[in-house]
Order: C-alpha cells, then structure tokens, then sequence
C-alpha cells in the first residue's frame, strides 16, 4: 500500500470521523464537542501554507489495477483518487480536530434543535467542472442514486436517513428517523459525494464506468490507460480554489498514479526514480531497502513521522460462516498458534507493537480494568458473556515466557474440547471425521512470509492450510464482497469517533448483505446492541465508555488473530518538494505540499 491507496484509506477515515456540536448546531463548522477550533472566516489551516506556489507534477503509485471510473457501485475496481480529487462533499473535515468539520460545497448547515433533521445552504458559487451550478436536486438525486444503486455500504452507513428534499435551489434537507444518532448530521456532511444529476441522466450508474466523470473537484481525469495509470489535472477553474478551507492546498498541476502489480517490483521503481513519494509499510523493506545511492547523497529523503490515529485492527479474520469457525474455542486455540514475538524479532526487526484493541493508540481503547460504566452497559447480556470480559483484561492468546510450544499445548487442549482430534497427523473432528483443512486467502505475494509461520504451527496441531495469493483486484474483490473465503487478512480501519461504520463492521444484519465489511460474519444481538449503543451516543464521555464496552466484548469473541501497529508514518520521497511546517496529527496528506522549484532544479541537474 503506497500513497495512491493511502489516500483512499484517508477518505474512508473521515467517512466514520463524525463531526457535531449540539451547542454550535448552526453555521460555518460543526464541533463534536465545544467550538471549533477555526473562528469564522478564519484564514486557512494551520497546517496549511497559503503562498504555496502552484505547478509541476507528483508521481505516485498503487498496487493492484483498475477498470472503472465509478467508486460508488459493486462492480468493478474504481481509480485512485476519484473520492479525493474529482468528486465533493458537503462539508469538509480538518485535519488537526478529530471531530470538526467545515463548510464545502455547503456555506452552512443547520441541525434542528431536536436532531431530528439537517438542512443544508449550498454556495451560490459552487459548480460542477462543466460550469453548471450545484443545485439541491444534485444532492438529492445524489443520495437517492447511492441508496438505490450504490454499494450496499451506503445503504447500511445513511440507514437512519428517512427522506431528503430540496427546500429551493440552493437549500436541501434531510429528516431521520431518530433523533438519538447525534453523527448522523455529520455522516450526510462530509460523507455523501455529491453527483451532477445531469450528467449521469446520460450514463448508467449501476455499471462500471469507462470514461472520466463529471465532478466538483479540484482536479479532471486527464489522460489514463485502464490498470496501467491515471492522470489527474488541476482544473485551474476550481470553483472552490480561494475557500479558507483550501487555501494552500491542491498545488500540484498534475497527479500522475502508476499501478504496478508487485510491491518490490513498485519498491525497485521508486529507488529508480520512476515515481516521486511512497509509503512503507513492509518492516523489513524499510530495514533494508532504503540504503541507496540516492538517498547517500541526499536526493532522497527518508523519515519517520509520529501521528496521533487510532491504530485500528489488522489481523487474520475468521469467516465464522464456516463451519470450521463456530466455535469460539477453535478461534482461541488458533489464535495460540501465532507467534507474535518471533515474527517481529525474526521478520519485522521488532519494529511493531502488539495489537491489543480495535482502538489501540487512543482513549477508546478497553485497556485496564472494566469500569463501572462499561459494567452497567453489559450487566443485562452478563449470562451471555464470557466471565473474563468482567474480570480480566485481554490480552491475545501466547505461550507467554514459555513460547509457542506451551502455546501450541493450550491449543491442542482446546481444540479438544471443542471436538477436534489428532489421526495420523490430521486433526479431525469426532462426530464427522471431517478434517480441519482450509484456505488463506492472500492479495499481496509479499505477505506470504507472515502467513507461513503461521501456517507451520497451525501444522503442528494437525490443520491443514493452502495459501492461495489472488493479485487480481477485481477476483479478490469479489470473493470478499460473496463472502466466499475461509480466512483472510482485514485493516479494520478506526477514527477517534466511531459510529456508522460499526454497523457495517458487526451487525447481523451486515453478516448476509454481499458487499459488507462484517467479514467475521458476526451474528449476535449483544453486539447489534452494543454498536447500537455506540451510534447513539450523546457525548463524548458516553461514547468512550460505549466503544470500550464494545471493544471488550469483540475481543472476547476472537474474531481476529490480531497482528501488530506502528506509531509513525514510514515515507519516503525525491527531494524535489516542500511541506508546511506544521503537519496535522491525525492524517497524513500531500495535498499540501509543493514542488520546490530550487529542489526540483537541483535535482534534475544531477
């Protein structure tokens, strides 16, 4: 994963980054909690350099292809790039508050005192690329195209929605069915894209689209060549060029993303200087891969950089709709046969931190001791839970000082229990003699070697495993959205508000919708309950406390074989731009640097 995805990966963090004030429910930005931190009429970000000159190019890569211009639907792989630069939002997020967010396309937004609506005023100014005015109706049929035809995700994320009218031509209102969802605002403010009705009454939406579309944004697909690259263009007639909110930002005059179907083959690529800025994320490339020439004689520069996110949750998922997984004993005993230590000492040069929580890094994480307001949130599915979501905190499953053979020992022992024996070096289970044999599903090649330790010891108790590596985007999209996998590697992604996405992530109702993110195919109502409690939160401390209880309660069912997390940004890139000196701690972005006409002259000359 370099830039390119990573950029995806942003704009998917904002999406469940919810931000709202119910005291400031009227106006230029809405805070979570308080005030915003930006006075109206404020000049630009901190984090923004609003001389920063504008011109040249920046090359980029990604891993995987393409074959589609629409990010909305099902079908088909998107571009990278089209959700930031091409397409808009209502309301924009900042990137140095985690739960504050300023007008886009809308100049104000008014939430009604019971919170049972939003209302919308969009700028008189604010146009789509071919110079039509954005209207009520685009975002009306913009929010009625995703509903109806869009990817099931969106069905699930705007769910509380109840109906969405046009007011006049400048002015749109959403009305809930609760009045409990205090994102919801927020979720319809920076999360729903808004689409010239126009353009698509000529193009089929519920297909994958072939040629560049029609956005707001502050760059047009320029040139591409399907899987193999894209070309974004700065539209220097972007209507929203002079905003507070964009000031210093989008300098360059020309994206250009690369696609490259193997991680070393992109690494080698950038080390030639093929393209301009990555991001590591292979401990082992970092440690060795980065020692060349160019870099020596500084023409590349290489830094860590520390953030603030949450870390999320990357681990081997079980599909609990196998039969293999139901269990929950099975899941813990297998979770014995990850060897956390000697994969980071002996692959990663221990340059990772166990992951303990779906919100690591953060105060949402369910660190320590259950608190008294967790408790009471989980008395009434007390016979439902396990004891040790009261009395113990979690921690993944190890052989501890004793290493993986005590480890290995504890697993053998629960797999028993749970009906599962050794005959002739295969486990198999009692009632039907069925073998334990199942299928990794891998995307990237270079993640083999940390699934074959895993693979080893998972051979020791007697399970068979075949790793089937899938490059093709668009085959492996399609066995996620069916569902049709044993085990496979998932980021869960997190923000420091969770809301909506939960949903998606963990509720029955997700479980049986192709297309949903509830990979585990979890299925419980203490769950449903819990997310439930999480969407609905009506403060900042009764969401803390909500998430942790969730928190609590997902790791007690080992959905995941947790992995590990890093606290800095790996990048690298050619010396040829430069940054503000403030970085916003809560992402990481270039969309506010700038070639360095001096550094970019140095280096060409060479």
């Amino acid at each position: 994963m370099n830039h390119a995805r990573l950029i995806l990966a942003v704009v998917a963090i904002c999406l469940s980054a919810p931000a709202y004030s119910q005291e400031e429910s009227s106006g230029y930005g809405l805070a979570l909690h308080g005030q915003p931190k930006y006075p109206e009429g404020f000049e630009h970000f901190d984090y923004a350099n609003p001389n920063a000159p504008k011109g040249g190019r920046i090359r980029l890569a990604t891993i995987g292809s393409f074959d589609s211009f629409n990010p909305f639907i099902l079908k088909g792989v998107a571009a990278s790039g089209l959700t930031a630069y091409v397409f808009e939002t209502l309301m924009t997020n900042s990137a140095d508050e985690p739960y504050t967010q300023y007008g886009l396309i809308a100049e104000r937004a008014h939430i009604a005192p019971d919170n049972t609506s939003v209302t919308f005023t969009l700028r008189d100014d604010a146009r789509f690329h071919d110079g039509s005015p954005i209207t009520a109706d685009d975002v009306v049929f913009s929010f009625q195209t995703i509903i109806d035809k869009g990817h099931p995700f969106y069905k699930s994320y705007f769910r509380d929605v109840k109906d969405v009218k046009a007011l006049s031509e400048r002015t749109v209102v959403f009305s809930f069915h609760t009045d409990t969802n205090k994102e919801l605002p927020l979720i319809i403010g920076s999360g729903l894209q808004i689409m010239s009705r126009a353009w698509w009454d000529n193009h089929d939406f519920a297909k994958s689209l072939h040629v560049p579309p029609m956005g707001s944004g502050p760059y047009k697909v320029a040139d591409f060549d399907s899987g193999k690259y894209v070309v974004y263009e700065r539209n220097k007639d972007y209507w929203g060029k002079d905003l507070n909110v964009n000031k210093g930002r989008y300098n360059f005059d020309t994206l250009h993303i690369d696609y490259y179907r193997d991680a070393t083959v992109a690494r080698q690529a950038f080390k030639a200087g093929d393209y301009d800025f990555t991001r590591e994320f292979q401990a082992k490339a970092w440690a060795n891969d980065y020692d060349f020439p160019a870099r020596q004689d500084g023409h590349v520069i290489v830094e860590e950089i520390p953030h603030q996110m949450v870390s999320g949750m990357q681990g081997f998922v079980f599909n609990t709709r196998r039969f293999l997984f139901r269990d929950r004993r099975v899941r813990i005993a297998m979770n014995y046969a990850y060897d956390f230590e000697w994969s980071n000492k002996a692959l990663f040069h221990n340059a990772y931190t166990r992951t303990t929580s779906y919100f690591d890094n953060s105060e949402l994480a369910s660190r320590g001791p259950i608190s008294k307001e967790e408790a009471q949130r989980l008395a009434p599915f007390k016979e439902q839970l396990p004891p040790e979501v009261f009395d113990a905190v979690y921690e993944p499953p190890s052989g501890g000082t004793r290493g993986i053979r005590s480890a290995l020992r504890k697993a053998q022992r629960l797999l028993q229990e749970a009906g599962w024996v050794l005959r002739d070096n295969q486990l198999v289970h009692t009632e039907s003699g069925q073998p334990f044999q199942f299928e990794m599903l891998v995307r990237n090649p270079a993640f083999e070697r940390v699934v074959a330790p895993y693979k080893r010891n998972l051979e020791k108790l007697g399970i068979k495993v075949n790793i089937r590596t899938i490059q093709d985007d668009s085959q492996y999209q399609k066995r996620l959205d069916e569902f049709d996998y044993d085990m496979i590697t998932v980021v869960y992604g997190a923000s420091l508000s969770p809301g909506n996405e939960q949903a998606d992530y963990w509720s029955s109702a997700a479980a049986t919708t192709k297309g949903s993110r509830n990979y585990a195919g979890a299925q419980s109502p203490v769950i449903d309950a819990l997310v439930s409690g999480v969407i609905n939160a009506q403060s900042r401390l009764d969401l803390v406390h909500a998430v942790r209880a969730l928190d609590r309660v997902l790791l007690s069912y080992h959905f995941v074989v947790p992995h590990f997390h890093i606290q800095v940004f790996r990048i690298a890139w050619w010396n040829r731009f430069s940054r503000p000196d403030v970085l916003p701690p809560y992402t990481f972005t270039l969309d506010f640097w700038w070639v360095d006409k001096e550094k970019d002259a140095n280096l060409s000359a060479r």
